[in-house]
């Protein structure tokens, strides 16, 4: 049976770039890459799991995973495919400690010690965008302990690779849809989620920068709901009231259902432009409804999956993996003809 070291001799590389190669990962060059593989088919090379499970069973990888609570939904299909990962890699030595916190700098300061007393090797986080947070994330790295954010990203950390949305783009693609469904003068409210986590903050810039040369669109109100349904419901009642010439509402993030419920309270379903975020069951039936106009996805499941898989690959390889600086998943957009 051919092996690695064979292969590495005729193409002239080291081990660990043959490595790379078998296990498609990144930083080989093109034609050094084809090479090994040509030669690996040639010698009908079959990795040996058996063997690897043995060399993976000396170590066990402990990965700390920090994400919100479970007041947003969302979540669990980014907890899913943490789990699908996980249970693929566990054959290898991987394990997970999964930790879900309050929106509060403190609860992940919290979560992020926990993590380290129970002896993580590494940390994938949806971090809380505070300076607190990213100096206890830098701190880590200090400890050998490597970081990777998922789904939302945060200033000034000394992570790996950041693993989720391109949520500029995603907020952009919100404002040309408003503009696709609506005609004549748009009044518009925002809904975010929280102003101190990134990716909310993101998808507000790029929706209001879409939309800053359109003269039709005039943006009179903006509140948080910190991803809370009955915190939504309030706001979005309350706004309405206020602007009852409010005619489309953008939510950067959850709390879709609270104020959908309130818009109908208001007997106003139907009457306005909605654009949401992700695809939970309840923003599918407002969609159904026809009270939501659209909502843009973005692959949660691949998300846990991904950075879980580029964590895991890093902290087993002999020669550290080159990583990009972001993995973004895709966006696709879900109308009720859709569904």
């Amino acid at each position: 049976m051919a092996t690695i070291k064979e292969i590495a001799e005729l193409a002239g590389v080291s081990r660990g770039t043959v490595d790379r190669v078998l296990n498609n990962r990144s930083g080989v060059n093109e034609d050094t890459a084809k090479k090994v593989m040509t030669i690996a088919r040639q010698l009908d090379y079959k990795p040996n799991k058996a063997g690897m499970a043995l060399a993976a069973q000396k170590k066990k990888y402990l990965i700390g995973i920090i994400v919100f609570s479970k007041k947003n939904p969302f979540f669990d299909e980014v907890l899913a495919g943490f789990e699908e990962k996980a249970a693929e890699l566990s054959f290898y030595g991987c394990e997970i400690l999964v930790k879900r916190v309050a929106y509060h700098p403190d609860a992940q300061i919290s979560a992020i010690e926990s993590c380290i007393n129970e002896g993580i090797h590494g940390l994938i986080i949806t971090p809380y965008n505070d300076k607190k947070i990213c100096d206890a994330l830098n701190s880590l790295n200090k400890k050998g302990i490597p970081v990777i954010t998922v789904n939302s990203d945060a200033e000034n950390i000394n992570r790996l690779t950041y693993v989720g949305s391109d949520y500029l783009k995603s907020g952009e693609a919100a404002g040309a849809l408003m503009q696709l469904t609506t005609i004549g003068k748009v009044t518009a409210g925002v809904i975010m989620g929280d102003s101190h986590i990134l990716c909310h903050s993101q998808r507000h810039s790029g929706f209001v920068n879409h939309l800053q040369n359109d003269s039709r669109f005039d943006i009179v109100a903006c509140e948080e709901n910190f991803d809370d349904d009955l915190k939504s419901y309030d706001i979005v009642y309350d706004m309405l009231s206020r602007h009852p010439e409010i005619n489309a509402l953008y939510f950067t993030a959850a709390g879709v259902h609270g104020g959908c419920k309130a818009i109908q309270d208001l007997d106003k379903a139907g009457s306005l432009r909605i654009i949401t975020h992700d695809d939970m069951p309840t923003t599918l039936d407002m969609i159904e409804k026809g009270i939501i106009t659209a909502t843009i996805c973005q692959q949660p499941k691949w998300q846990g999956s991904k950075s879980l898989e580029l964590m895991f690959e890093y902290l087993t390889s002999v020669e550290k993996p080159i990583l990009e600086k972001c993995y973004y998943s895709e966006l696709n957009i879900k109308i009720k003809e859709t569904i």
